[in-house]
C-alpha cells in the first residue's frame, strides 16, 4: 500500500520561528501543575545556557584592572611639611610620596626604575649620570616638567640655609641642564647607589623659585602641593583647632607612567596607635599599617636592631670574648616572639633580611647561655659567687644599657638584661624620650651599650654605619668600629657598578663585622599593612620607610574587567 505523505512534499521546511510557536503552543495546552515543572525546565535551562556562555567567554577573556573606587586609609601623627625637600614625619613623606615624583621610583621587586626620567646612563668612570625626560612629563597643573625644575630641586636641596634632611645626599654633586630634556649630574667620585637619590620629588621651579627658605614651611604650596606624582590634593579638612584631620587625593590623569586605577585616596590622621586601631576596628578606615590583623601584608623592614657597644665609655667592650659572650646570651627568638608577636626575624649580622647577603648562624636557644659561658671561660675568665665574673684583677662591670622609652625598645630590653643577668653579667637600663635620646646620648656618644636600630636601606649601603671615618657624629657608626680590611670593603662596595661584586665585598665585609662582634645584633621587624580584601594590585617592596608601600600604588585597583587578550596591551 502506499503510504501517503502527511504533508505536501512541496510544503516549506520548518522554521526557527514555527518550531517555537509550536512548542509554547504545546506549552499552553498542558495541566496546570505540568506546565509549571516545564516551565522550571526551561528557566533551568536558559540559565545553564547562559552560565556556560559566560564561562566559555571567561576562558577566552582576560581579567585587567579598571578604573574607580577609592581608599581610605588611617596613619599616627599629622602632616607638616609635604614638600620633598623638608619632609621629616612619616605622614609628610606619605603625602609627598603620593603627590611627588622623582626622576627614577621603587619598582614592586625593590628595584629602581623609570618614572619622570625616560632613560638613563652611567659614564665609564662611574662619575656622570645623565637623565633624559619623558616628554609627557607634566606636573599636576598641567605645566611641562623641564630640565630646569630638576637642577632647581637639586640645588635647592644642596643650599645649607634651607637645611634639608636631602642635604647629605646631595652635598658636592653638580647639576645642570644640558637642554629642556635633559639633565646631567658630576659625581666627585663612583657611587653606585646614587640611582636611589634620583627617587627625590621634583619641585615645579616656576612656582618655588621666590619662595625665600624661611618662607618655605609656610607657603600654600605646602599643604597643597602641585607635583608629578600620582596623586593630587583636592581638599584638606581641618579640626576646629586648626590641626589638619585629613587629605582627600584624587587620581593624576596627567602622571608619567599612566592614570591610577583608584580614582581617590583619603588619608585621615590620629594622635595614637589606639585611635587608630579603633577607627580600624570600627571600619572608619579600611587600610592602616603596623597594624596586626588577620590577612595584613607583611615584608621585613630594611633595618636591623641591636645592641651597640663603646668600649671608649665601658673598657670591659675593647675583650672579644666578652662582646661575642653577651651576644650569644640573647634569646632572639623570644624577642621576635613576644614583643613583636612573631612579625620580625631574629638576626645575627649587620645586613638586613632579603639583602642576598648569607646571615651568621643563630645560637640555639636551649644552649645559648651554656655557649657564651664557655666563651668566657676559655678566655680566661672565672665566676665567683658574690663576686661575678673574674679575670685576673678584672672583675666584670655592671653594664648599663641605654635605649628609647617607647614600649617596644623599653619590652626588648628588659629581656636582655635578663638574660645578661642570666649570664652573670650585672645589667641596668637607662630609658630616654626618643627625641633626647638622640641629642643627649647618641650624638655626643654618651653610652656604654646603646639599643637602637639602623635603616641599612634598600642599597645595602653599610658605609656609613661602619666604615672608620663615620664614628662621630653626624656620622652613624655607633659603635664607633674601626678595621681597615672593611673600611676597604666598605669603599669598593658603594663604586663598584656591578651588583654582583657589589653583593660579594658586602658579603666579606658583613662576615668580618659579624666576626669581631661590635654589636649583639638582635631582630628585624616586619612591616605590616592592613588592606581590604578586595584591595587588588598592591606588591610591598623591601620597605625602608612606611611611605615605601606606596611604590605600586598607580596599579591598585579595586574594580577589574574582561576583555580580549589582543586588547591587553592598548589598555
Amino acid at each position: 500500500m502506499e503510504r501517503i505523505p502527511r504533508f505536501p512534499t512541496n510544503s516549506p521546511p520548518y522554521t526557527r520561528t514555527s518550531i517555537l510557536s509550536r512548542f509554547f503552543s504545546h506549552i499552553k495546552r498542558l495541566p496546570a501543575g505540568d506546565k509549571a515543572i516545564a516551565s522550571v525546565l526551561l528557566i533551568a535551562f536558559v540559565v545553564t545556557c547562559l552560565v556556560g556562555l559566560v564561562a566559555l567567554e571567561r576562558a577566552f577573556l582576560v581579567k585587567v584592572p579598571a578604573h574607580g573606587g577609592g581608599l581610605t586609609e588611617g596613619e599616627v601623627g599629622a602632616p607638616r611639611f609635604v614638600n620633598p625637600l623638608l619632609a621629616l614625619s612619616d605622614a609628610d613623606r606619605d603625602l609627598t610620596t603620593l603627590t611627588y615624583a622623582g626622576l627614577m621610583g621603587i619598582g614592586a621587586d625593590g628595584s629602581f626604575v623609570p618614572v619622570l626620567a625616560e632613560s638613563y646612563s652611567v659614564s665609564d668612570d662611574g662619575k656622570t649620570y645623565t637623565f633624559i625626560l619623558r616628554a609627557n612629563a607634566t606636573f599636576s597643573d598641567g605645566t611641562s616638567v623641564t630640565a630646569d625644575d630638576v637642577v632647581y630641586t637639586v640645588e635647592k636641596a644642596q643650599d645649607p640655609g634651607l637645611k634639608s634632611p636631602e642635604y647629605a645626599n646631595w652635598a658636592n654633586i653638580k647639576a645642570e641642564a644640558v637642554d629642556a630634556r635633559t639633565i646631567r649630574f658630576t659625581l666627585p667620585q663612583p657611587y653606585a647607589p646614587f640611582i636611589e637619590d634620583t627617587t627625590l620629588g621634583i619641585l615645579p621651579s616656576r612656582l618655588w623659585r621666590n619662595v625665600a627658605n624661611d618662607q618655605f614651611p609656610f607657603t600654600p604650596l605646602m599643604e597643597k602641593p602641585v607635583g608629578a606624582g600620582p596623586f593630587k590634593v583636592t581638599r584638606v579638612e581641618r579640626d576646629k583647632n586648626g590641626l589638619i584631620k585629613a587629605y582627600e587625593l584624587t587620581s593624576f590623569k596627567g602622571y608619567a607612567l599612566g592614570r591610577p586605577f583608584l580614582d581617590r585616596i583619603t588619608l585621615k590622621f590620629y594622635s595614637s596607635p589606639t585611635d587608630l586601631a579603633t577607627a580600624v576596628k570600627k571600619g572608619q578606615v579600611e587600610s592602616a599599617y603596623g597594624i596586626a590583623r588577620e590577612g595584613a601584608l607583611k615584608t621585613p623592614y630594611a633595618r636591623v636592631f641591636g645592641i651597640f657597644y663603646n668600649e671608649t665609655k665601658q673598657p670591659i667592650f675593647a675583650n672579644l670574648e666578652v662582646r661575642k659572650a653577651l651576644s650569644l646570651a640573647i634569646d632572639r627568638t623570644k624577642i621576635v616572639g613576644e614583643v613583636l608577636g612573631g612579625y620580625g626575624t631574629p638576626l645575627m649580622g649587620p645586613v638586613p633580611p632579603q639583602s642576598g647577603i648569607e646571615e651568621p648562624a643563630l645560637p640555639d636557644p636551649a644552649t645559648r647561655l651554656e655557649t657564651a659561658r664557655k666563651v668566657l671561660t676559655d678566655a680566661g675568665w672565672k665566676y665567683e659567687e658574690g663576686t661575678g665574673w673574674v679575670k685576673g684583677k678584672t672583675v666584670m662591670p655592671t653594664v648599663v644599657i641605654r635605649t628609647s622609652s617607647v614600649p617596644e625598645l623599653k619590652s626588648i630590653a628588659a629581656l636582655v638584661q635578663a638574660d645578661w643577668q642570666a649570664l652573670g653579667v650585672p645589667t641596668e637600663l637607662e630609658l630616654y624620650e626618643p627625641g633626647d635620646l638622640v641629642q643627649e646620648v647618641i650624638r655626643p656618644r654618651s653610652y656604654e651599650a646603646l639599643l637602637f636600630g639602623e635603616v641599612v636601606g634598600r642599597d645595602r649601603d653599610l658605609y656609613a654605619f661602619w666604615h672608620s671615618s663615620q664614628r662621630t657624629a653626624p656620622g652613624l657608626n655607633i659603635a664607633q668600629y674601626s678595621d681597615a680590611g672593611v673600611d676597604a670593603l666598605l669603599a669598593k662596595a658603594r663604586a663598584e657598578s656591578d651588583p654582583v661584586g657589589a653583593r660579594t665585598d658586602l658579603q666579606e665585609a658583613s662576615d668580618q663585622i659579624s666576626a669581631s662582634y661590635p654589636a649583639a645584633f638582635t631582630h628585624a621587624p616586619d612591616f605590616l599593612y592592613a588592606v581590604p580584601k578586595d584591595l587588588e594590585g598592591i606588591v610591598l617592596p623591601q620597605i625602608t620607610s612606611p611611605s615605601d608601600r606606596f611604590a605600586t600604588v598607580a596599579n591598585w585597583h579595586r574594580h577589574s574587567e574582561y576583555v580580549w587578550p589582543f586588547l591587553v596591551s592598548s589598555k
